[in-house]
């Protein structure tokens, strides 16, 4: 039986690698989730066979309920809320590797000190991307706010709370333990992973999901190793290694270092006036006069963000671009790293409406052809066109990487109010003399332009 376990379990490891590969793709990413699924099933399948199991109505009473919940939230959860969903999930993943290290600390089998210590550096990243990643999905649903949370000596408290929480899980490596001990370290764990994201502002939040969506790779790793278990150790070994990458992608995207992210406090507003130093006005539009600049362009290039996915305009933007192309208008997408709250999620919007794989182009591909295009057509994006992360040194956003919008000859930005983005940051783009906008929810304002647009 443990033979069939082993080829069980390697059977899930080749499932999870092969998904994975298919995630690469947006073209095949849906039927890599699939395989990733069925792997898991697997997994939880073969482990019913395992010799001396115990406490098996507690498992599948356990397996269902997580199984529908996860079914029925996966049904229910609108796309708009899918970043806060991917960190509480990622907080669940490290809660379990947390869980599975409390319980192997106190029924006190373990003897080996490298399989103890496994153990806690397991529970200790796992418990930290448990509560990081309930900060985080409190951040993103708006339960606390997206600012950064600060407060007098924070820097030093999460500091001394992390050598204390060392401290202790080094006393259970090499003492007795005990679960006054085991319960010490886990909570100044779960303090530390909540002092350490609270300061990290909303438009971090992409960075902040890759990042404990790594360490939970990790913990399960390191448990998988202190269990001898095969299945969790590739697997939290190829999570955790994706996770890296991506983590590592979305902070060059923003030209922030993982230290910045975690202890920059960006997000916060500008110092002086919200439009200190810019020069021009806001000038708005009417959506005829919009509509007939597009349907007389001979190029637009559509740039989409957190405003398009809050108002779910992505089907009106797709039934808009097919209608501009119908007269003969060139229709580019332009995807920047980290629109959107977690990474990908322009991606995963547009592919929903079904917008062409071969017409969506990241940062590097689309820059250069921003002054080729008669419209930029702006959707609820705002950090990420802004010209003054290329220009002012102040700003929180220096240096990063934007998408060239200002070299289009007019720029529409579709925005439901003039207040600043995400990063609390005034954009000098909505100034600028080829630029104007248009008030109101994406979806109604995208619907108003297709009706002018069909009567031109």
């Amino acid at each position: 039986m443990e033979s069939f376990i082993k080829i069980a379990y390697f059977l899930t490891i080749i499932l999870f690698i092969f998904g994975l590969k298919r995630m690469s793709s947006p073209a095949t990413a849906r039927s890599g989730i699939v395989w990733a699924g069925v792997a898991m099933l697997v997994a939880v399948m073969a482990t019913f066979f395992w010799p001396g199991l115990q406490n098996i109505a507690l498992i599948l009473v356990a397996t269902i309920t997580g199984g529908a919940a996860a079914w029925v939230s996966g049904k229910k959860v609108e796309m708009t809320d899918m970043p806060q969903m991917v960190a509480i999930y990622n907080g669940m993943g490290g809660g379990s590797a947390a869980g599975i290290a409390a319980v192997e600390l106190l029924r006190g089998d373990i003897h080996s000190s490298g399989i103890l210590t496994l153990s806690v550096v397991g529970g200790l990243i796992g418990a930290l991307a448990f509560s990081g990643s309930m900060v985080a999905f409190a951040k993103l649903q708006g339960i606390i706010g997206g600012r950064p949370i600060t407060f007098p000596k924070q820097q030093l408290i999460n500091v001394i709370l992390f050598v204390l929480a060392v401290i202790s899980g080094i006393g259970l490596v090499v003492g007795d333990g005990g679960a006054t001990m085991i319960t010490i370290f886990f909570l100044l764990v779960l303090a530390f992973g909540i002092g350490v994201t609270l300061p990290i502002g909303g438009a971090d939040m992409p960075v902040v999901i890759s990042l404990f969506n790594a360490l939970t790779g990790m913990a399960v790793g390191f448990e998988g190793f202190a269990m001898d278990n095969a299945a969790m150790i590739v697997a939290g070994t190829v999570v955790g290694a994706a996770g890296t990458l991506l983590t590592q992608m979305m902070a060059k995207a923003m030209n922030r270092s993982i230290t910045q992210v975690l202890f920059g406090a960006f997000g916060q507003e500008e110092e002086g006036g919200a439009a200190d130093g810019i020069e021009g006005s806001l000038k708005p539009i009417e959506g005829d006069d919009a509509a007939i600049m597009m349907g007389y362009a001979s190029k637009i290039i559509i740039v989409s963000g957190y405003g398009m996915a809050v108002a779910q305009a992505q089907h009106k933007v797709r039934e808009m671009a097919d209608l501009l192309q119908e007269k003969g208008v060139e229709v580019k997408y332009a995807i920047h790293p980290v629109a959107g709250r977690m990474p990908g999620h322009m991606n995963v919007l547009l592919a929903e409406a079904g917008v062409p794989y071969e017409q969506l182009f990241d940062l590097e591909e689309i820059n250069a052809e921003f002054s080729t295009a008669d419209v930029a057509l702006v959707i609820g994006a705002n950090d990420v066109v802004n010209p003054r992360a290329k220009t002012e040194r102040s700003s929180p956003i220096y240096g990063m990487p934007v998408l060239d919008v200002e070299n289009a000859k007019n720029v529409l930005v579709i925005k439901r109010g003039k207040g600043t983005g995400f990063a609390g940051i005034e954009n000098e783009l909505f100034y600028r003399d080829q630029t104007r906008m248009l008030y109101g929810d994406a979806q109604a304002v995208v619907s108003d332009l297709i009706q002018q647009i069909k009567q031109i």
